[in-house]
């Protein structure tokens, strides 16, 4: 990535979350001054950190020309749901004494798509305004489901995969005990989180054994009347943007630039408010 696209990477540690700050070296573009991105890495709940944070996030912050802040939240096994979530919205608390809440955006890759939607749910239920909009990528808030699971090694040529029925929560330890009637930890089998969702955008390879639960996300949020936008790259794998060589990495970046400079907000906040917010 870093031969690709030039960025300044600083180190940072928000509410007591160890972060790193990435900008474009041109600086953020003018209605992106009064924005932020948080972004959630993935790696299966287990790894991911430093270097592949920025695999994700150093793409977003060159071609929008905006700043991303990587989360490097606590992981599995030493850690389970909801430290993620909790970390995110620590995160997420500190950046709102900054920037207006519509004028923050949350994107993942993956497990980093997953605890993003879990994420919101959690901000939510610590009475804090919900963000400007979200990225749930290769993954989403709620447990795998149709026929992606079972089909994506065979069309991927990694040989038959003989699976089981699938669990109605997912098979992580992160994730281990934790009821999938728990609304924060699967939002999107939930009707009021669902509902309660910010603009979000679903992408992922349509060979992701992810897939299927992202179209089933994304008719979920639909038809609570969210704004939301798939997209599906046909023939490509899981997570297949972090491979930046790729002309439809590139498409994919600029997707997801695209969404959230049309649904965050870029208005600074009056000083009236930011007054009020500090008393």
């Amino acid at each position: 990535m870093r031969k690709v696209f030039q960025v300044r990477e600083t180190p940072e540690t928000l509410n007591g979350v160890a972060v790193m700050s990435v900008e474009p070296v041109n600086g953020a573009g003018r209605r992106n001054q009064a924005r932020v991105l948080i972004n959630v890495h993935g790696g299966a709940f287990m790894w991911g950190a430093g270097s592949g944070a920025l695999v994700e996030a150093i793409p977003i912050a060159a071609m929008m020309r905006v700043r991303v802040v990587t989360v490097d939240y606590r992981l599995a096994p030493e850690h389970a749901y909801p430290a993620a979530s909790e970390d995110v919205a620590a995160v997420y608390k500190a950046l709102l004494k900054r920037y207006p809440a519509k004028n923050i955006g949350i994107y993942g890759c993956s497990a980093g798509g997953i605890i993003t939607a879990q994420a919101v749910s959690w901000i939510r239920k610590q009475g804090l305004p919900r963000p400007g909009a979200i990225g749930t990528l290769c993954g989403t808030g709620a447990p795998y489901s149709g026929d992606s699971p079972y089909l994506s090694g065979v069309v991927k040529s990694d040989g038959s995969h003989d699976l089981p029925p699938l669990p109605n929560t997912l098979p992580t330890a992160y994730m281990a005990g934790v009821a999938a009637s728990d609304p924060q930890a699967y939002p999107l089998l939930s009707n009021i989180e669902t509902a309660s969702m910010p603009p979000t955008l679903l992408l992922a390879g349509g060979r992701d054994f992810a897939v299927s639960a992202l179209t089933l996300a994304h008719r979920r949020l639909s038809a609570a009347g969210v704004q939301s936008e798939l997209q599906i790259f046909d023939g490509l794998p899981h997570a297949f943007f972090v491979w930046p060589g790729m002309p439809e990495s590139m498409e994919a970046y600029q997707l997801i630039s695209r969404f959230f400079d049309r649904w965050l907000g870029s208005e600074p906040p009056r000083a009236s408010q930011s007054k009020r917010r500090n008393r």
